[in-house]
């Protein structure tokens, strides 16, 4: 895949990521959206290789943050809070077994 291709496969995931991690949250999905543009704008002139597969590498792993390590939680009232969690982290959250699980 060419440099350009995966420049541009790496914003949209990141993007798409933002859009799931921070659904239903406006202001959230906002500063993401601009802080994501930001670094891709500031950094378009960009001409070394090397240089550029370490950013392709740091978005790649903010992503992976993003995806793994990032909850949603609304405050509902005085002391109490509401965690929304994605489908996808629910997955990872099951009890010790010493019994592998199976595949379906």
């Amino acid at each position: 895949m060419g440099t350009r291709l995966k420049i541009l496969s790496t914003f949209k995931s990141l993007h798409r990521t933002r859009m799931a991690v921070f659904k239903d949250d406006d202001k959230a999905l906002t500063a993401a959206r601009l802080k994501i543009n930001d670094e891709f704008r500031k950094n378009k002139e960009e001409t070394s290789e090397e240089n550029i597969k370490k950013m392709l590498k740091m978005g790649s792993s903010v992503e992976a943050i993003l995806r793994q390590g990032v909850l949603q939680v609304e405050h509902v009232g005085d002391n109490k809070l509401l965690l929304r969690p994605r489908e996808s982290l629910l997955l990872e959250n099951v009890p010790y077994s010493d019994e592998p699980r199976k595949k379906e």
